[in-house]
């Protein structure tokens, strides 16, 4: 299937991401604040590329470039999803190429992305990608009804 790539730029294709994100992040229950969230994001350096079959959008990649001590220039993945249906067509590849050939444009040292650890089908397949576990991601959530 042919899929066009495209980044998302405003606050109405933003809101037309939102059931696609709730995929991937379903704890993100408020159209509203999403969009909110995504033009924050955005002045940050956050950009989101959708994948679009005809006129329904199917996949998306949210990344964004970032400089440490650790990587030097890299592009960070925040968000990739692909619509149920299409999961193992090629799609979630296809938006990682596209996105890692944006860090090799920016010249960047590192490509990166994190996965939960109780997720090893796509760890499988970030390894498939090229992409290799180089440590463990520690947080701590500082909000207070999860401190209690």
């Amino acid at each position: 299937m042919n899929y066009t790539l495209q980044h998302l730029e405003d606050k109405e294709a933003f809101q037309a991401s939102f059931d696609l994100m709730r995929g991937l992040r379903p704890h993100i229950a408020n159209p509203a604040a999403y969009v909110a969230q995504l033009v924050r994001q955005s002045e940050q350096g956050y950009r989101l590329l959708a994948a679009w079959a005809g006129e329904h959008m199917v996949g998306l990649a949210g990344y964004r470039a970032l400089e440490n001590l650790l990587y030097g220039r890299f592009i960070y993945v925040d968000d990739l999803v692909v619509s149920s249906d299409l999961q193992r067509s090629g799609l979630g590849a296809r938006l990682l190429t596209a996105v890692r050939e944006e860090a090799m444009q920016r010249s960047c040292d590192h490509f990166v992305l994190d996965t939960g650890l109780h997720m090893p089908l796509a760890q499988r397949f970030y390894f498939r990608q090229g992409l290799l576990a180089r440590g463990m991601h520690f947080t701590q959530s500082l909000r207070p009804e999860s401190l209690a």
